[in-house]
C-alpha cells in the first residue's frame, strides 16, 4: 500500500510587512515574523504531502514560510536521527516522524482579480505539492459566460435572476500523480458570512456598516446577499467536480467552505443525499397514486446519485474513532467546522471500486476561541482556523 497526507490550512492574511492588505491593518515586521514563525511551526507539524492553503496574499511570502519550514523540520531531523548517541525511543519511531522538505515539492498559487491597491487587497489560493502536478494547474475564477441563476414565481411567472461573473476568491484544480494514479484536487475559499452591503453612490460607506445606526433588517439583507453568493460559487465547484467524476477521476475537495458540514452551499458540493428507497417515492410523471418508481429504478437512481457524492473526511472518521466533535473555527461564539476535506467514494472502503481509504484524521489549533490565540500577542498573529489532515492509503496496484 502507498500512504499519503493531504492538508487544509487556512493562514489567516499571508502577506510581507508593512503592506497593508485590508484598511488600516498590516503587520510590523515584529509581527510578521512571529506569524511566519507560528505558520511555519505548522506546516512542519503537519508535514503533510499535499497542503492546500486560503488567504495568501503574496507567493513569496508563502514560499519564505515554507523554506522556514524546512528548516525547523531539518533541525528535528537532526535531533532525532538514528545513532549510536541517540536515545532508541529516537531511533525506532523516527521512520515515522522524520520531516520530509518541499525543497523539490511544486507550488501552485492562484491570485485572486479582485486584488487591488495597498488596503484594497483581496487573497488567493495556493496548494503545495511534494507529489508534484500531473498537469498544470487550473484556476477558476472568471466566468466564461456569467452564471445566472433564474427565479420563477409560485405563479409560474418569471421572477428574476441573481447572476455573478467572477468569484469572490478563485479555486485552484490541480491533478496529483500518487502511486500510477492520478488525483483530482480542489481547494477553495467560499464567500465568507460577513454581509455584503451595498454603498450609494458618492456614500463613503454603506449604511449598513454604520452599528451606531444599527439596522436589523438591511443588515440581514447583506448576509442574504453573501449567502446567495457563497452558493452560487459552491454550484460553479459542485459542476467542476461532476465533470471529473464522470471521467472516472478520484476526488478531493479541500479548503475553507464558510459554512458547516449541513449548510446549503456545502450540500451543493458535495451532492444530495439518495432518499432511503425510490420504489416508495411518486413518480415525476405519475398518471394516478399507485404510480411510483420500480425496484431497478429505484436501484439504477440510487447509483447514479452515490457515482457523483462526496463524503466528508472528518465525518469518516468520526465514525471510525467515535470521537466526539472537531472544530476548525470559531466567529461570534458559534463553533464548527467550516474547513473541509471531502472525499470522492474512490475512498470509501465499502465500496466495490475503491482505490483507497481514509485511516487517520488530524486537527492542528482545534478547539479555538474565536478571535484569540492563547500564544499569539494579538489576534491577527496566528491563525484563527484549525488545520486539518487526512492520511489516505491506496491499495496495491492501479
Amino acid at each position: 500500500m502507498t500512504a499519503f497526507t493531504i492538508a487544509s490550512f487556512n493562514v489567516k492574511n499571508l502577506i510581507g510587512p508593512d503592506k497593508e492588505y485590508y484598511r488600516f491593518q498590516s503587520y510590523t515586521p515584529e509581527e510578521y515574523a512571529w506569524k511566519e514563525d507560528w505558520l511555519a511551526d505548522q506546516i512542519a507539524t503537519l508535514n503533510a504531502d499535499v497542503i492546500g492553503f486560503q488567504e495568501i496574499f503574496e507567493e513569496d511570502a508563502l514560499r519564505a514560510t515554507i523554506a522556514r519550514a524546512d528548516r525547523y523540520g531539518m533541525d528535528s531531523n537532526a535531533a532525532s536521527l538514528p545513532g549510536a548517541d541517540k536515545r532508541y525511543r529516537h531511533r525506532a519511531i523516527f521512520d515515522r516522524l522524520a520531516y520530509r522538505d518541499y525543497g523539490n515539492a511544486a507550488l501552485a498559487f492562484a491570485p485572486n482579480v479582485h486584488d487591488g491597491a495597498p488596503g484594497q487587497r483581496r487573497p488567493g489560493v495556493a496548494v503545495l505539492s511534494r507529489l508534484g502536478f500531473a498537469e498544470e494547474p487550473q484556476i477558476i475564477q472568471v466566468l466564461d459566460r456569467p452564471l445566472q441563476i433564474p427565479f420563477q414565481t409560485f405563479g409560474g411567472d418569471e421572477g428574476g435572476h441573481f447572476t455573478i461573473h467572477k468569484l469572490s476568491r478563485p479555486i485552484l484544480k490541480v491533478r496529483v500523480p500518487v502511486a500510477g494514479r492520478v488525483i483530482t484536487v480542489f481547494n477553495c475559499h467560499l464567500k465568507s458570512k460577513l454581509g455584503e452591503y451595498i454603498r450609494p453612490e458618492g456614500a463613503e460607506f454603506a449604511p449598513e456598516a454604520d452599528l451606531t445606526q444599527y439596522d436589523p433588517i438591511g443588515r440581514a439583507l447583506g448576509a442574504a446577499r453573501a449567502a446567495m453568493r457563497r452558493m452560487a460559487e459552491a454550484w460553479v465547484l459542485r459542476g467542476a467536480i461532476v465533470q471529473q467524476l464522470r471521467a472516472g477521476n478520484p476526488v478531493i475537495v479541500l479548503g475553507d467552505f464558510n459554512d458547516g458540514e449541513h449548510a446549503v452551499s456545502t450540500e451543493i458540493i458535495t451532492g444530495e443525499v439518495p432518499f432511503r428507497n425510490y420504489a416508495w417515492m411518486l413518480r415525476h410523471d405519475a398518471q394516478h397514486r399507485g404510480d411510483r418508481y420500480t425496484e431497478a429504478e429505484s436501484a439504477q437512481i440510487t447509483e447514479d446519485i452515490e457515482a457523483l457524492r462526496l463524503h466528508p473526511a472528518e465525518k469518516l472518521f468520526v465514525r471510525k474513532s467515535l470521537r466526539d466533535m472537531v472544530y476548525t473555527a470559531a466567529f461570534g461564539g458559534n463553533y464548527e467546522s467550516i474547513d473541509q476535506i471531502m472525499l470522492s467514494r474512490h475512498f470509501l472502503p465499502d465500496w466495490k471500486g475503491h482505490i483507497g481509504e481514509m485511516t487517520y484524521f488530524s486537527v492542528l489549533n482545534d478547539h479555538l476561541t474565536d478571535g484569540s490565540h492563547p500564544e499569539a500577542p494579538y489576534n491577527k498573529l496566528a491563525s484563527d482556523h484549525g488545520q486539518i489532515m487526512a492520511t489516505i492509503e491506496l491499495n496495491g496496484d492501479p
